[in-house]
């Protein structure tokens, strides 16, 4: 069975959103799929992180459809200090400048539902040619971008026999960065208006938490219902990394690592606090790792911490992998805004998947608070607890927590994709 599978990042693109896609993709042939990806030239796309290992993930006999992109995000760089495309929440970003703000403007109110629409019209295109001429029944869209969700709203207009299956990682209008783009009245309620308009047509919607089923369907008065599918791990990512090995490095400090994009939303107060609250000698002891970029506040934060403390930067999937095992403790950070209690990213199932503790920083009554408590318990604090993770941190350093590592395989990729293939069919 032939699928058409739409989305904007895919390998090289880096990146945790690139994972959900790739990974379904290496699992659906095995029952009974012809995946066929629709993404763009990687020559004319606005990537803001790059991974060319994952490109050696994809089946040889997966077909990956490339086309041309017009957008407006590379004249963002030019008036970026960096010189960099945004990441995810503005995580590489320090305090915006005029230029910045006005772009932010510009990019928030004048291309919605963002900047990477200019991809729809050829997407669109060479979608249509697919369906006329291979006969695709089933269409598969993902975001962000959420731009990408309205290909899927044309294309089921123009050929209201195929099943589209809208797929959603993130929030759409209630994703917490959105008031870093300084919306107008006017422009939130048009791009309310994208949401409801492609909740309401598509045939299937999946997306990754329980609260962000709530979310979007508070959105809509269609009672088709919304299916969770997590996201997961891939083992072979895990089988490719010696375990015993990593375990029996000689670390002279416990390392805590920080894996993924710091973003200003992400709480790092209660963290600083409690790390601030340890004894001189408990912080000669303790070393902090962080993997990915982070925002100048964090950073600077952390280095008044007088804790050794290594940055690392973005760094390939496989090499993120391997900082998550090489730890002793893992610290995961979420937003704190309630309306965002249910981002569970991927990178909660690797954690899981490398058999370390985590230190979990967010709501105790959010989703991914519900999902790693089968796992390991005790580790999970809310925003201003920095007493309680003082407390845990002096704990773990002398007694590593334990953790049941088979609560993770039921987030296994493989796992996940059998759940994915019953909503298609």
């Amino acid at each position: 069975m032939s699928i058409l599978i739409i989305t904007y990042y895919f390998p090289p693109s880096g990146g945790s959103g690139v994972q959900r896609w790739l990974k379904f993709v290496k699992y659906l042939p095995q029952l009974g799929f012809e995946p066929i990806v629709l993404t763009v030239d990687e020559k004319y796309a606005s990537y803001p992180q790059i991974d060319a290992s994952l490109v050696d993930d994809i089946p040889e006999n997966v077909r990956v459809i490339k086309t041309k992109t017009k957008e407006v995000l590379r004249f963002y760089k030019k008036v970026s200090p960096s010189g960099e495309l945004p990441h995810t929440g503005f995580a590489n970003e320090r305090k915006p400048n005029l230029l910045q703000k006005i772009s932010r403007f510009i990019r928030g109110n004048f291309f919605l539902p963002d900047p990477r629409k200019g991809w729809n019209k050829y997407a669109l295109r060479e979608a249509s040619r697919l369906i006329e001429e291979e006969g695709i029944e089933t269409v598969i869209t993902t975001s962000p971008p959420h731009s990408t969700q309205l290909i899927g709203l044309e294309l089921k207009r123009r050929y209201p026999h195929i099943k589209w299956v809208a797929d959603l990682r993130d929030p759409w209008t209630d994703i917490y960065y959105n008031k870093e783009l300084y919306q107008t009245p006017y422009s939130r309620k048009k791009n309310a208006e994208y949401e409801r308009r492609v909740l309401e047509a598509a045939d299937a919607i999946v997306t990754v938490s329980r609260e962000c089923e709530r979310n979007f369907s508070s959105k809509t008065k269609n009672l088709l219902p919304i299916s969770v599918i997590p996201n997961g791990y891939d083992p072979d990512d895990f089988a490719l990394i010696n375990l015993d090995s990593a375990k029996k490095d000689s670390r002279e400090k416990f390392t805590i690592s920080y894996v993924g994009a710091l973003s200003p939303v992400y709480e790092i107060e209660t963290f600083c606090r409690g790390v601030k609250r340890l004894t001189p000698e408990q912080k000669s002891m303790l070393k902090l790792r962080f993997v990915g970029g982070a925002h100048e506040a964090a950073k600077a934060a952390i280095d008044k911490l007088g804790v050794e403390t290594e940055w690392v930067g973005y760094v390939s999937h496989a090499e993120a992998v391997k900082y998550m095992v090489d730890s002793d403790l893992l610290l995961l950070l979420l937003p704190n805004q309630t309306e965002n209690k249910g981002i569970v990213t991927g990178k909660v199932f690797e954690y899981m998947a490398s058999g370390e503790p985590i230190l979990m920083i967010g709501f105790p009554d959010g989703d991914a608070a519900r999902i790693i408590a089968p796992y390991q318990q005790g580790g999970v604090f809310n925003f201003g607890e920095f007493k309680a993770v003082t407390e845990f941190l002096s704990s773990a350093m002398q007694t590593s927590p334990e953790v049941k590592k088979e609560a993770a395989r039921i987030y296994s990729r493989s796992q996940l994709a059998s759940q994915m293939a019953e909503i298609i069919l």
